[in-house]
C-alpha cells in the first residue's frame, strides 16, 4: 500500500488544500521513509525534524485558520548542501564547511520558505558539487536506489535518491554540465535543465555563462513545473543575478498540453560521435523503436556536437579560475602552504585537475572556444525548424560502481577526464537549450534509463509541456514507464546491515 510519502507533489497538493491530508501526516510519513531506508542510501546528509515538524504544523494551523498560503504549503521539499539554509548546516560537502550553518537563505531556499514549503533536510553532493558521483570525504557515498553499490550519479544525487526513494515530493538541484540530467536519469525521476537566467542565481560569480544553472527536481514532470513556477520567481534577490531575465513564472505549475501523435521528434544516440556504450546505443534504439510507434514522427537529428568537450573544457578553464581561485588559494595546502585552513588535505580531485588545466590555459584558447559555442548554438538551433523536440540519451554508461569517481574506459577506449563520459550532458550545457531529464524504463542491468529531451531557448514551458505528454504515454508501457525502487528491500538491506554494525554506503570513500 502507498504511503503518503509517495504521493506526487501535485496530488499532494490537492488533497493538502481539501484537507484530506495535513502537512504533519506528509511531513512523518516522508521521515519515517528516511528513517526506514536512508542508511543504506545516504541521501540526506543533514536533517532538522524538530524546525521541519514546527512548520508544517505551523502551516496546518493557518490553513484550519483560512489564512492565504503559498503554492507549496505543506509540501516537504529538500534542499541541495550547496544552497544555503539559514539555521541549518550548509557544507558544500567539503570538511572546511562542516559546521557552517549561514545566518541567510540562498535566493532558490528564501522562494521555497515564501512559497510555504516545509524544507526536510540537505542532500549530499560531491565536494563543491564537482564531479558526476556523489561522493564527498565529509558524509561519504550516495548509493543508488536500485543497487547501493552503484554510483546514483551527481552532483544532484542526493536530491535525486530522496525523490525516488520517496523521502520527499520535490528537491532542489543544480546543474554544470550535467548535474541535475545525470542523477536524475540514474535514479528514475525527472529534473529540468532551464534556459540559463530562467531560475536566478544571487550567488553568480561570473555573469554571462550557461554554466552554474539552478532547477527542480521531482518524480513527475508537472511537479517539476510546480517547482520551478516558484524558484524562478522575481524577488529582490534576483536582481543579484546579471543574467536573470524579466518572465512570469506562474506559467509553470500549469503546463500546456501536447498531442503527442502529432510531435515532430529528432533523435540522436551520440549527438554526432561523443563517446556512448553499446550497452545505452542497444536501449535508446529500443525506445526509439517504441517511441516511433506513439508519436507523429521519429527520426535521425543531423546534429555534430563532437568537439562540444573541446569547447567544454575550455570554458570550464575560465569558469573554475573565477569561480575557485579564492578558496583553492585559501584552503587547499597545495598553493597556500602549510597553514592553509582545511584539515584532511586538498581539494577534490575533479576541481584541482581543472583549476590547474585553467592555469595553462591561454586568452585565444578561451576566445576560439567562446566562437565555436556561438555555432554549436546555432547548428543546434536550427533543428528546432524541423522538430518540436530532440530527443538523446541521458548518460553514456549505465550506473557504475561509486568507487570509481568516473568510468576509466568504455567498450575499451580511455575516458580521458572526468568530463568526457559526460559528453551527453556537456555538449547541451555548451549549447546552453533547455533540457528535460525523463525516465523512460530501466537499462539491461535494471536501473534506471533517462532520456534528455532538448527545446528551443525560452522554450521551457512548452518543453516542459511536451516531457508530460511523453511521460504518460511511456506510462502506458511497461517497458518505459517510470521505475521505482523497492523500498522494503532496502529497509530489510538497512536493517541486516546494523544488525552486523556496518553501513551500506560509502565508509572509506576514494581519495
Amino acid at each position: 500500500m502507498s504511503e503518503p510519502c509517495d504521493l506526487s507533489a501535485t496530488r499532494a497538493r490537492e488533497l493538502l488544500a481539501a484537507r484530506d491530508l495535513s502537512a504533519i501526516e506528509l511531513l512523518e510519513s516522508c521521515l519515517a521513509r528516511a528513517d526506514a531506508i536512508d542508511e543504506a542510501v545516504n541521501a540526506l546528509v543533514i536533517r532538522d525534524d524538530k524546525a521541519a515538524r514546527a512548520t508544517a504544523r505551523a502551516i496546518d494551523d493557518a490553513r484550519s485558520r483560512g489564512d492565504e498560503l503559498g503554492p507549496l504549503a505543506g509540501l516537504p521539499v529538500a534542499i541541495k548542501d550547496i544552497q544555503t539554509t539559514a539555521g541549518l548546516t550548509t557544507t558544500y560537502g567539503a570538511a572546511p564547511f562542516a559546521a557552517n550553518v549561514p545566518d541567510t537563505d540562498d535566493g532558490i531556499v528564501a522562494r521555497v520558505r515564501a512559497a510555504d514549503a516545509v524544507i526536510i533536510g540537505k542532500t549530499n553532493t560531491p565536494e563543491l558539487s564537482i564531479g558526476a558521483n556523489t561522493v564527498n570525504r565529509l558524509f561519504g557515498a550516495t548509493g543508488n536506489p536500485f543497487d547501493p553499490a552503484l554510483t546514483c550519479g551527481g552532483s544532484s544525487g542526493g536530491s535525486a535518491v530522496a525523490l525516488s526513494c520517496g523521502m520527499t515530493p520535490l528537491a532542489t538541484g543544480s546543474d554544470h554540465g550535467g548535474s541535475l540530467r545525470i542523477p536524475a536519469s540514474y535514479c528514475g525521476v525527472a529534473a529540468h535543465r532551464s534556459t540559463p537566467g530562467t531560475v536566478a542565481h544571487d550567488e553568480r560569480t561570473i555573469g554571462r555563462t550557461n554554466y552554474s544553472v539552478q532547477g527542480p527536481m521531482a518524480r513527475t514532470v508537472a511537479d517539476v513545473g510546480l517547482l520551478l513556477s516558484v524558484i524562478a520567481g522575481r524577488d529582490r534577490a534576483a536582481r543579484r543575478d546579471p543574467m536573470a531575465f524579466p518572465l512570469d513564472p506562474s506559467g509553470f505549475a500549469e503546463l500546456p498540453e501536447a498531442d503527442v501523435g502529432k510531435l515532430r521528434v529528432g533523435v540522436s544516440a551520440d549527438l554526432g560521435g561523443l563517446l556512448v556504450s553499446d550497452a545505452v546505443r542497444g536501449v535508446f534504439a529500443d525506445r526509439v523503436e517504441r517511441l516511433s510507434g506513439i508519436v507523429g514522427s521519429a527520426e535521425e537529428a543531423d546534429l555534430d556536437l563532437s568537439d562540444a568537450l573541446d569547447v567544454d573544457w575550455q570554458l570550464r578553464s575560465d569558469i573554475f579560475a573565477t569561480q575557485y581561485h579564492r578558496s583553492i588559494h585559501k584552503f587547499d595546502p597545495d598553493v597556500a602552504g602549510p597553514h592553509a585552513n582545511k584539515p584532511d588535505g586538498g581539494f577534490n580531485p575533479n576541481i584541482r585537475a581543472t583549476y590547474d588545466e585553467a592555469l595553462s590555459t591561454t586568452v585565444l584558447d578561451i576566445a576560439k572556444a567562446r566562437r565555436r559555442q556561438v555555432e554549436l548554438y546555432r547548428a543546434t538551433d536550427a533543428l528546432f525548424d524541423k522538430f518540436d523536440v530532440l530527443i538523446c540519451p541521458g548518460v553514456s554508461v549505465p550506473p557504475f560502481d561509486w568507487h570509481q569517481l568516473f568510468p576509466a574506459e568504455i567498450d575499451g577506449e580511455p575516458v580521458r577526464n572526468y568530463m568526457a563520459w559526460l559528453g551527453l550532458s556537456a555538449a547541451l550545457t555548451v549549447v546552453g537549450h533547455p533540457t528535460t531529464a525523463l525516465p523512460c524504463g530501466r537499462d539491461g542491468q535494471g536501473t534506471p534509463f533517462g532520456l534528455q529531451l532538448v527545446g528551443p531557448s525560452y522554450s521551457d514551458r512548452r518543453l516542459l509541456g511536451i516531457a508530460a505528454a511523453l511521460e504518460a504515454a511511456f506510462g502506458e508501457d511497461p517497458v518505459m514507464t517510470r521505475p521505482v525502487p523497492d523500498v522494503d528491500w532496502l529497509a530489510n538491506l538497512q536493517t541486516a546491515c546494523r544488525s552486523e554494525g556496518r553501513l551500506v554506503h560509502a565508509s572509506a570513500p576514494p581519495q
